[in-house]
């Protein structure tokens, strides 16, 4: 299902044009508008997903398989550094756009964002680790 609304399905469906590197019968991977870095690309599903806790597990699964094979063609073809493999899921962890997408970020030595991709670290206490590890313990 896509969602008339939403900028993602539009692209996805080929209603706006886009830079496509790859597409298959489930996913569009377009170049970045807006890119962190030469190459920036991001992973679209041609259905509609907010985000990764309404994408079915086969899907998700189809997108990481997919984004293995991208970012080690990415490194060759571009001979970057590294690669970042990014996914935000609600507002609160940056996401922007309502409709699920994996960014693949290559980086260079020296691009000027090594800091930006960062977050400052928590010092927890033994109490504290303990209480969040039997909350997320399966």
């Amino acid at each position: 299902m896509r969602d008339s609304n939403c900028i993602f399905c539009k692209i996805s469906g080929g209603e706006i044009p886009s830079k496509t590197i790859y597409e298959d019968e489930e996913f569009r991977v377009i170049l970045d508008i807006s890119p962190a870095t030469k190459g920036h690309a991001l992973i679209l599903p041609k259905e509609h997903y907010a985000n990764i806790y309404e994408m079915p597990e086969e899907t998700a699964g189809h997108a990481m398989i997919l984004a293995k094979k991208l970012a080690k063609h990415m490194t060759e073809a571009l001979q970057c550094d590294g690669l970042n493999i990014m996914q935000n899921n609600g507002e609160a962890a940056g996401q922007t756009v309502f409709h699920y997408h994996m960014h693949l970020i290559p980086r260079y030595e020296q691009d000027g964002n090594a800091d930006k991709l960062c977050w400052n670290h928590l010092e927890l206490s033994q109490e504290e680790l303990e209480e969040i590890h039997q909350k997320l313990s399966l």
